[in-house]
């Protein structure tokens, strides 16, 4: 389709980008009215505002007809997601919109990068195996009903937000980066981080241990008009520092996040886990998370980076 353009998104395409995601996942669920699907949650605004430089549309003959995302996690790279609207499917729009996000990637240096896709379409396995995505790991995404709570009394950790202390917030991104290096050398959440503060989505939730050192933190889309949707709390990425400790400082998180959840007023907290992960895929589910549905890992190069049995990590690469 010579008449495709692809350029850098705007502010102003924002709304019709996302219109096209909730109509072209509507459509692939074979959901009667698609276009309402998830209309109450926004992808489209969070990941422009991590990024704009990685945020691109596809135009024909002037109007949006697609998008897709870079999200820059330091030594990482996650894209997506990249919808085409369904008049316009199977037309090579796809491998079109991959292409400026794949040179992000290189220019970034980053040493892996993946995505989720669904499991059961080999469409959208076989056009990411253009660019060298390999599947590997299923991707539960989870989610349990929240009531007031506390952390148990024998507990040694506390918890703030990010928002809450505008004097150690540089202070705040060091130290999430040293957790998330112990994770996975040089990934970095500090645009995720920032982008949550800058637009109100949520905040992030930081963990510290008796000495005061962050050991684990959850970034958190709160309520209707994130990725949350209306009454979710959903953890687009948590960790902890990867020692002997992990188990115990991971579910100190989860209990952090739940508090946090309530805190906000809402009542259902959602987050996805790699299968790789199984340790922390094993410790949701001791804490009453059921699976909402399945995704697929695609990973470049073919290997698991972070995604490892004792690695404790909540994200779900949408």
């Amino acid at each position: 389709m010579n008449d495709i353009v692809v350029r850098h998104m705007t502010e102003e395409d924002i709304q019709e980008a996302d219109r096209i995601i909730r109509l072209a996942f509507g459509t692939f669920r074979g959901l009667e009215d698609p276009e309402n699907y998830r209309a109450d949650a926004m992808y489209a605004n969070p990941r422009y505002n991590a990024d704009p430089s990685a945020s691109f549309v596809a135009e024909l003959n002037g109007k949006i007809v697609g998008s897709n995302f870079g999200l820059h996690w330091g030594s990482v790279g996650i894209f997506g997601p990249l919808t085409i609207h369904p008049d316009h499917w199977n037309k090579g729009i796809g491998s079109k919109l991959m292409e400026p996000v794949m040179r992000c990637f290189e220019k970034w240096g980053v040493t892996h990068s993946g995505a989720m896709t669904f499991a059961n379409s080999p469409k959208h396995i076989n056009l990411y195996r253009k660019f060298g995505y390999h599947p590997r790991f299923l991707i539960p995404v989870m989610s349990k009903k929240i009531e007031p709570k506390s952390i148990p009394s024998n507990s040694k950790s506390t918890w703030t937000r990010y928002s809450e202390s505008k004097e150690n917030q540089d202070k705040y991104l060091e130290e999430c980066s040293q957790v998330t290096n112990t994770v996975y050398h040089g990934l970095d959440l500090e645009l995720e981080i920032k982008a949550v503060d800058k637009i109100n989505l949520g905040d992030t939730v930081i963990l510290f241990d008796e000495s005061k050192e962050i050991v684990g933190f959850a970034i958190c889309h709160c309520g209707i008009n994130t990725e949350a949707g209306n009454d979710k709390c959903y953890v687009k990425f948590g960790a902890v520092k990867a020692n002997s400790e992990s188990q115990s400082i991971f579910m100190n998180l989860l209990n952090a996040c739940e508090e946090f959840a309530v805190s906000k007023g809402l009542s259902t907290l959602v987050a996805g886990v790699n299968a790789g992960r199984y340790n922390a895929y094993q410790s949701m589910l001791n804490q009453n998370f059921s699976i909402d549905f399945l995704g697929v890992s695609l990973h470049r190069p073919n290997n698991g980076a972070y995604n490892i049995t004792d690695r404790y990590v909540i994200d779900d690469w949408r």
